[in-house]
């Protein structure tokens, strides 16, 4: 279940998701499928090749949860 409060993020600031999971309340797998289903947007970082959600992205999700 998501988190009642909205999250604590920086909008200009990109979380990993592990720190987007804490910020929205829900399991990692949870977030996987959200992704997968188009419902929130991730980034890949250049470096690492790893998921990223960007602060403004987490907080647009949660708004259109609610």
């Amino acid at each position: 279940m998501i988190t009642t409060n909205e999250p604590k993020v920086n909008e200009g600031g990109r979380y990993s998701v592990m720190q987007a999971c804490e910020a929205l309340g829900i399991h990692r797998n949870t977030l996987r499928n959200y992704t997968e289903q188009g419902l929130i947007k991730c980034g890949f970082r250049r470096e690492t090749g790893r998921k990223f959600y960007a602060g403004r992205e987490i907080i647009r999700f949660w708004r259109a949860q609610l």
